[in-house]
């Protein structure tokens, strides 16, 4: 007959295993409901033809709320239509890009930046790269509310991230190559009703951007709003120079955009290390009808344009901008069709940006700098800019209306969402 165990060494035995139930039982639910509430992880979405995400169409989502408010300490004081209590925000913010093949994923800041940590991200361009950052910026603070300004390296504005040693910046280059106003008297050029000229260096960087090439891993290019007579008028025009002397005979400013591309674009593969992943966002298009920004335009929708259709709108008639004391609501029939709107081939009223498109994707062929083709989604959103809405008394009397920049929380916010998306592919396939 086998000997009993003595009482000590049951003892010893039961115990560890009583507390491991225990410890089980205790744990398992606050493991659960942690994991519950806490950020999901992102599905892992391959990014290829057969998942476009810029081709799709936009429903409304009711559930769907901004991840940021009017108190982002890294808002522009135009663009915050909150705080500027624009009509229709939660309207416009209801709204949910889809594609049409494959799911857009929101952004989620904790593990976006969990993902770039210890790198920089930049922005090179114009305002409306700037109107993305500030999207950026406020969306990424929800993961780390210590995140201050950062202006430094020639940045115009951006966020340090200290909780995952993260920079997210904007350096303002609205041609990317470098430009300079001359007087009349220092130009080369002597010609009837000229002022003086914007002297464009087309093969020197401007130097906002110029020291930037170490500095970040990602970076979103883009240039195309100034490019227009509004801009730079007939008295005091774009000139161009090449290796220190003028072109001969002058380009027109389209043939001036082509080869300021061309050069900035080679300057891009040449300069920067190809680790650092490089965008090019295609132009966000602008609303105005009736006019432009300084010829009464306006841009006062309610929901987003449609693709095949006319329909009588209410507009906010204004008489001239000096006197846009006094308004009245008037009935205009207007064209919703996108094609009507910015096909170059029909002479749409905002076409420049399709045609600005072109000439940049020529310009990229070939290279490894990524298109981010933001221009179709954010055509149909003619009801989301900051419109007579600027923060400012006044504003549009000497501006005009804004329907070129968007209100934040906006139609930026989608595109947060796709950059995001690229980003997270390039890593983890690069």
């Amino acid at each position: 007959m086998a000997p009993k165990p003595p009482p000590s060494l049951f003892t010893w035995l039961i115990l560890p295993i009583i507390v491991l139930i225990f410890l089980y039982s205790t744990l398992l639910p606050l493991y659960t409901l942690s994991s519950t509430n806490s950020q999901p992880r992102k599905p892992k979405i391959p990014i290829s033809p057969k998942c476009n995400l810029f081709e799709g169409h936009w429903v409304t989502d009711t559930n769907q709320k901004p991840m940021y408010d009017e108190t982002c300490p890294f808002h522009r004081n135009a663009w915050n239509c909150l705080r500027n209590k624009r009509d229709n925000m939660s309207l416009i913010n209801s709204w949910k890009w889809v594609p049409g093949k494959c799911e857009l994923s929101r952004i989620d800041p904790f593990e976006f930046l969990g993902l770039m940590r210890n790198k920089n991200i930049g922005f090179v361009g114009d305002s409306l790269n700037e109107n993305f950052l500030v999207s950026f910026l406020c969306i990424l603070r929800v993961a780390d509310e210590r995140a201050k300004k950062w202006k430094r390296k020639g940045a115009w504005r951006g966020a340090y991230f200290p909780k995952f040693n993260v920079t997210v910046a904007y350096h303002r280059a609205v041609l990317l190559a470098k430009y300079k106003l001359q007087p009349k008297q220092s130009t080369v050029f002597d010609q009837e009703g000229l002022n003086g000229i914007h002297r464009v260096d087309i093969d020197v960087p401007s130097e906002d951007w110029a020291g930037i090439i170490n500095f970040y891993d990602v970076l979103v290019f883009n240039t195309g709003h100034w490019w227009g007579y509004d801009k730079f008028p007939k008295e005091t025009p774009l000139v161009f120079y090449k290796a220190g002397k003028p072109i001969l005979p002058p380009l027109g400013m389209l043939d001036g955009l082509k080869v300021v591309l061309d050069n900035m674009v080679a300057y891009i593969q040449k300069e920067f290390p190809k680790k650092t992943i490089k965008f090019w966002r295609l132009q966000s298009p602008r609303h105005f009808y009736g006019g432009e920004w300084n010829q009464n335009g306006s841009c006062l929708l309610n929901e987003p344009l449609e693709e095949h259709q006319w329909k009588a709108r209410t507009f906010l008639a204004c008489p001239p901008i000096p006197m846009y004391s006094v308004s009245v609501l008037k009935p205009i029939l207007i064209p919703e069709q996108l094609d009507l709107w910015f096909d170059p081939s029909n002479n749409g009223v905002n076409k420049e940006a399709r045609q600005l498109n072109s000439v940049i994707e020529e310009a990229l062929r070939d290279t490894d700098i990524k298109i981010l083709d933001l221009t179709h989604l954010s055509e149909f959103r003619a009801d989301a800019h900051p419109a007579i809405w600027l923060g400012k008394k006044d504003a549009v009397a000497e501006w005009g209306q804004d329907c070129m920049h968007w209100c934040l929380p906006g139609v930026p916010d989608t595109w947060v969402d796709i950059l995001s998306q690229f980003i997270r592919y390039s890593l983890e396939t690069g």
